[in-house]
């Protein structure tokens, strides 16, 4: 079976003690500090002695007759600033043998303290009640217990199955069931689980709200904002005297204790995670860009949606303007390294076929057309311009535009991927730059242009034919210059005219013919985005 939140028996409070079946037989009634009834109950200590303070630890209800305290009034108010003192959680006094009624020299002092005062009316034995809650204390540990050490063996299993960090995330939400969320020591967002409508609650401010909470404790673990129990239970992620990130389970409804096992078995996992899997925490921020990014380009969640993400992961959203680009053969840490050099804000993620989808967030005083060049030349001149394509789309000055600006920019990127498109470009590519091209990768897989390719190319498709299907491309694409042609293919003038007259036998065109010759090349240029 396995264990939950929800399988946990709820935490004692000074509250629910007081409605207790055996309790409620002793008649209890609050006489004081009844603002402050949802205090913890941590343990339950009978003492009669005046100075009881120097016992206790904290969280304690203290049961007593006050048989020591009678007729003392001075004692009786020292008794209740010690407990004030000690944290007590509250302190029940049993009326008869040294009190027909509520002292009221005790009522005063505990209501000025904050210090819950209950009195028993019917005499009522300690034992009983004392067993009752410590009893449902030690199960309640127990439990606990037992739901860390379950957290523990499936966050284990997962990491030995390869699991990747969405799933180990997805398990600690499951169990704490409240938002989680995975920080680096800038409060930049790396991953998140849980519902996404309270996920997204807790990403809205995300800056603000994390700020806030540990800016009165740096580095210290346990829970975060003002006040104790508030729900924002937090553990440090690190090793080696090293830390380098937190897990932050936020608005946990279970009592602290239970959530500080949660959070701490949690981050042993997410450091075992890292450690095995051999990267860096940085491998954890591409892994969130590139959940982000890929969100954008599907659509399948509205880019409005998607806005506490990118704001929590650190890209500055407000009053910018948003460059879209595909960088195709680009090392996405390399592309790091240099928006970090050049101070560009953006995202950097990893796409499929050798492409790298880059959000840049430019201040929209700035000149985002010149920054976009400079960030391309740059990258260019370190990597050679025959191996990289910078493929753009028109800045975006509205956050909703964005993910139409990168499947434009990857359309771009798509239009050139083969090798021989990047020579003469620009360093920025964009959709005025792939003409033809891109026409026909946007309309590739339309079964009109398909049919079409297939018969104008039907006689070189076959087998004794492929072979003179990159002499044509490159005669094409050159201009149908043949001595550029038969310098490309290292033939003579004379082996080239062989070809190309085989080539026009074949297909039966007459490639001299502008218009039979676009045609040709039209579907090539099909056929070509199609095997892509």
């Amino acid at each position: 079976m396995t264990i939950t939140l929800d399988s946990l028996e709820p935490a004692l409070s000074v509250r629910r003690v007081l409605t207790l079946e055996r309790v409620l037989a002793g008649e209890p009634e609050v006489v004081a500090g009844a603002a402050h009834l949802d205090r913890l109950v941590r343990w339950v200590h009978v003492a009669e002695a005046a100075d009881v303070g120097v016992m206790l630890s904290g969280g304690e209800m203290v049961l007593t007759t006050g048989v020591l305290l009678a007729g003392d009034e001075d004692k009786q108010a020292d008794y209740v600033r010690s407990l004030h003192r000690a944290e007590a959680a509250a302190v029940v006094l049993g009326l008869g043998r040294a009190f027909p009624t509520a002292p009221e020299v005790m009522r005063r002092a505990a209501e000025r303290c904050g210090l819950p005062m209950v009195v028993l009316h019917r005499p009522f034995p300690f034992a009983d009640l004392t067993e009752e809650v410590q009893s449902r204390l030690v199960r309640r540990k127990f439990a606990a217990v037992s739901l860390s050490e379950a957290v523990r063996t499936e966050l284990t299993a997962l990491i030995t199955a390869g699991a990747p960090l969405q799933r180990l995330l997805d398990e600690v939400a499951r169990h704490s069931a409240c938002p989680v969320v995975v920080t680096n020591l800038a409060h930049r967002v790396l991953g998140t689980a849980g519902e996404r409508p309270a996920v997204d609650d807790v990403l809205r401010d995300w800056e603000r709200i994390a700020r806030q909470a540990w800016g009165h404790h740096p580095g210290r673990s346990g829970t975060g904002g003002g006040k104790e129990g508030d729900g924002w239970i937090r553990a440090e992620l690190g090793g080696r005297g090293e830390r380098w990130g937190r897990i932050v389970l936020c608005g946990y409804r279970g009592d602290t204790a239970t959530g500080r096992l949660l959070a701490d078995r949690a981050a042993e996992a997410l450091v075992l995670h890292r450690m095995l899997g051999g990267g860096a925490a940085c491998s954890w921020e591409e892994q969130s860009a590139q959940g982000l990014l890929t969100d954008l380009v599907s659509g399948v969640v509205p880019a409005r949606q998607l806005l506490p993400r990118a704001r929590a992961a650190g890209l500055p959203v407000n009053r910018r303007t948003f460059v879209p680009l595909v960088v195709r053969d680009g090392d996405p840490a390399r592309l790091e390294r240099l928006l970090r050099l050049l101070g560009l804000p953006g995202l950097v993620a990893e796409l499929a076929d050798g492409a790298t989808a880059v959000l840049l967030s430019v201040p929209r005083d700035q000149d985002a057309g010149a920054l976009t060049a400079h960030f391309a030349t740059r990258l260019r001149t370190e990597s050679g311009p025959d191996h990289t394509v910078v493929a753009a789309a028109e800045p975006r000055a509205a956050w909703d535009d964005v993910p139409s600006g990168l499947r434009e920019a990857q359309h771009v990127s798509d239009a050139v991927a083969d090798s021989s498109a990047v020579l003469g470009l620009p360093p920025v590519v964009r959709l005025k730059d792939v003409h033809l091209r891109g026409l026909i990768r946007l309309l590739r897989d339309d079964p009109h242009v398909q049919s079409f390719a297939e018969r104008e190319l039907d006689g070189l498709l076959r087998e004794s034919g492929e072979d003179l299907l990159p002499v044509l491309r490159t005669y094409l694409a050159t201009g149908r210059n043949k001595s550029r042609t038969a310098q490309l293919h290292h033939v003579s003038r004379p082996a080239l005219y062989r070809r190309l007259e085989a080539i026009q036998v074949r297909l039966g065109v007459d490639l001299d013919d502008f218009e039979q010759a676009a045609s040709v090349h039209i579907a090539l240029l099909a056929h070509d985005a199609q095997q892509q």
